[in-house]
């Protein structure tokens, strides 16, 4: 009986547990089921767009990156870039193995085994809270970049955009293979101080390219991706190191390299090349600016609209535009100009020490307030405050009630207490320069200096200046003398005054020119009055043929700045911009070809279509022969006229003004200087067989300037940027500059240039003449 009831209650008991085990069997299977299916619905409901809209499937093919465009020089190199965003797309051929190894050694173990989302590393994340590490793949990641953005910080509203992120990052892998993800990522992610991509970053912080990176470098670069504000290799050097040398232990926990190397690679420190990049900064910028204001108007022609009809965006396209300027001597001609200009600067300084009116000379009180004045109006501080409605005696006082401030100097910016009115008249002492230098068969620029330092000093000397030319103006006249009188560098003339007569020409009074030093008497050739810029042989000239020739020459020859057709001309009046001189000279050297100055080759698109290409200009403005017979007389300014200094090396110049001396030039040099009136500006021309290079100095206003002709003079302001430029130039063969003659038209020349020869003759004739009388 007792063994009855206890078999009974066993059985009892069993059904009992039987019962529990269904029970919990079913209970654990139903949410199982039941978390399945939130799972599916959760992604069903994303996928939907039930919780906010999702990319098509086109947005995710192609995934809208700015890219930047970029300046390439037309030696390869990228000079320059305009962007929204630094950057540079690459492909994942050009990535170091380091990169690749290193950001998946750290971010995401598994990333060539999953779909997009790591469960393993999902579960560990909601299991430790995400003290143990995020669960996010590098798909998840580049989803977020591309799409999802910035975390919310609202729990729910980030909850939906991990769900998003989730079904995004399917997608991706569904669409891209895993090294394409992996390059989306690199190109995608920003790095800080406009580094975005990898690309960018890479030469930024260690003036490098992916490629290149060194394990360390690599390390560095993944570490920043968790937090590129906290590690920062600038501002935060100790927590940025050691971030990379986490990323270093994840590299050797998965084998990429032995644990032997780990202590040694640790050990390094961050060793950055930190080169930032600028708008305002690099090489360069005054040409970079000059076509970004060319680029703006080209994208507005119809003919180059995208496919869809829509306009490019030179910031956010990713264009390519491959110009002429050649890095190595747009390099060699910054080098040059500020090789000069601090030395003239300082000589400037030193002869300004006892001027009471510094910068400025020769003018009144009244006048030096007068340009200050102006100098104020035109300010955006000046702007500013009479937008705000102060009155002009308020604008006054601000103006002269001092204030820390940074301004700059040839050694740097300098911390110092000025009125804002000082500020700007220490401003104008300093000396402004322009260098462009041109292929003339070919119109190529290969090199634009168009200022000092264009953060501080914007207005371009090259293409926006106008300054008066002087005597660089005068090879206008010779060869419109040549071309319409037929006369050749030989011929004589009398140094004597020359007077164009009242009311001849249109002038109002008798105008008489009159020689530096009030020189005259004797006979000079055309060659030796254009060596030594007599201006009497100009004159001369000038009053044969009229002033409307010489001008119609100069306007064919590329000069589009209005010149007045009045004797005056002759002396180089007109405000002409650097840009159209070099042009024209290049007629002289391109057997009187003129070919418009080039800057841009051709442009392509992100993919490397090309969407036009640039031809020169070109036209014939004089005879081959009259181009030969100006580049005879100009090789005499060189040889014994106003340049003669580029040959000679006993001279001595007082506080060595004249940088770079001596040059020793002996190749065939064609050549014109220049210097305005009060010595405001100085000029030079020079000309090989394939380079004409031209430069400007002075100051921003005409007032400043060197009281005395022997440091105004163009010979000494801008000769020495050309001769140390073409110094450096020649330094380089690979550059292919000439050093031979000029070219002899295939027509040959019937005019005589041996004018010392002639001379000897013509003594010898004059001597037996005088023996038979």
């Amino acid at each position: 009986m007792t063994d009855t009831k206890a078999k009974k209650k066993k059985g009892s008991n069993k059904k009992s547990s039987n019962k529990g085990i269904k029970v919990y069997a079913i209970t654990f299977w139903t949410l199982i089921l039941i978390g399945v299916l939130t799972v599916f619905g959760i992604f069903y409901g994303a996928s939907s767009g039930y919780f906010g809209e999702l990319p098509t499937f086109e947005e995710i093919e192609n995934p809208k990156t700015n890219m930047a465009s970029e300046i390439i020089s037309s030696d390869g190199k990228i000079i320059g870039k305009y962007y929204d965003e630094n950057r540079s797309p690459v492909e994942f051929e050009e990535l170091s193995n380091h990169l690749v190894d290193a950001l998946i050694s750290t971010e995401d173990e598994r990333f060539r085994e999953h779909s997009g989302i790591d469960f393993r590393s999902l579960g560990r994340a909601i299991y430790k809270m995400g003290k143990g590490g995020g669960g996010s793949t590098i798909t998840q990641q580049l989803a977020k970049m591309l799409f999802t953005g910035t975390a919310s910080r609202s729990t729910f509203d980030r909850i939906i955009q991990k769900i998003k992120e989730w079904v995004i990052a399917i997608r991706l892998e569904e669409q891209y293979t895993k090294d394409e993800i992996i390059t989306m990522y690199f190109n995608k992610f920003d790095f800080n101080y406009l580094a975005v991509g990898i690309n960018s970053a890479s030469k930024i912080y260690f003036n490098t390219t992916p490629k290149d990176l060194t394990i360390e470098q690599a390390a560095m670069l993944v570490g920043m991706a968790k937090n590129p504000s906290l590690f920062n290799p600038i501002r935060r050097k100790e927590k940025t190191k050691n971030r990379r040398n986490v990323v270093l232990n994840q590299m050797v926990r998965n084998n990429v390299f032995p644990a032997s190397d780990l202590d040694s690679l640790k050990a390094l420190p961050l060793e950055l090349n930190f080169k930032p990049e600028s708008h305002t900064e690099g090489l360069a910028t005054y040409f970079r600016e000059y076509l970004r204001s060319y680029l703006k108007k080209w994208v507005k022609d119809e003919k180059n609209f995208k496919p869809d009809g829509t306009k490019y965006n030179i910031y956010k396209d990713g264009l390519k535009i491959y110009t002429t300027i050649d890095s190595r001597m747009q390099k060699m001609a910054e080098e040059s100009v500020d090789a000069h200009m601090t030395n003239l600067q300082n000589v400037f300084f030193k002869l300004q020490k006892n001027n009471k009116t510094a910068p400025f000379s020769g003018i009144t009180n009244e006048q030096i307030d007068r340009i200050m004045k102006t100098a104020m109006r035109r300010t955006d501080r000046y702007r500013k405050m009479k937008n705000r409605g102060m009155s002009m005696e308020s604008i006054v006082s601000a103006f002269n009630t001092p204030r820390k401030m940074k301004v700059y100097s040839w050694k740097g910016a300098i911390d110092t207490t000025f009125t804002p009115m000082d500020s700007l008249r220490y401003y104008k002492s300093f000396f402004e320069t322009g260098l462009m230098s041109m292929n003339p068969q070919t119109g190529h620029i290969k090199a634009w200096v168009g200022g000092i330092n264009y953060k501080y000093f914007k207005y371009d000397h090259v293409k926006q200046g106008r300054r008066q030319v002087g005597s660089t103006f005068k090879p206008f006249v010779y060869a419109s003398a040549v071309g319409q009188k037929n006369y050749s560098p030989c011929y004589e003339v009398p140094n004597t005054l020359v007077t164009f007569e009242k009311e001849k020409f249109g002038l109002s009074s008798d105008w008489t020119p009159r020689n530096s030093g009030d020189k005259y008497g004797g006979m000079l050739s055309l060659k030796e009055g254009l060596a030594k810029s007599v201006n009497t042989v100009t004159a001369y000239l000038m009053k044969q043929i009229g002033p409307k020739p010489v001008v119609k020459l100069a306007k064919e020859m590329g000069i589009t700045t209005h010149i007045p057709a009045v004797p005056s001309i002759s002396l180089g009046t007109p405000d002409i911009s650097l840009y159209e001189m070099v042009g024209a000279y290049g007629s002289f050297a391109n057997q009187g070809i003129y070919t418009k100055p080039t800057t841009v080759l051709r442009i392509e698109d992100s993919n490397g279509v090309v969407i036009e290409e640039f031809m020169p200009e070109t036209r014939e403005v004089m005879s081959a022969e009259t181009a030969y017979v100006m580049l005879s007389m100009m090789q005499g300014v060189t040889k014994f006229g106003t340049g003669v200094r580029l040959r000679t090396s006993s001279a001595k110049y007082r506080y060595n003004s004249v940088t770079g001396y001596p040059y020793k030039f002996k190749n065939p040099i064609a050549g014109k200087t220049g210097t305005s009136q009060n010595h405001s500006d100085g000029w030079f021309m020079g000309v090989v067989p394939n380079l004409v290079t031209g430069v400007w100095v002075g100051h921003e206003d005409r007032a400043a300037h060197f009281r005395s002709i022997t440091y105004g003079q163009g010979a000494t302001t801008s000769l020495p940027i050309w001769g140390v430029y073409m110094n450096k130039v020649y330094s380089n063969p690979d550059l292919e500059v000439s050093k031979g003659e000029f070219e002899i038209p295939i027509t040959g020349i019937k005019m005589n240039l041996d004018c010392e020869s002639q001379k000897i003759k013509k003594m010898r004739e004059e001597y037996i003449e005088d023996v038979e009388f």
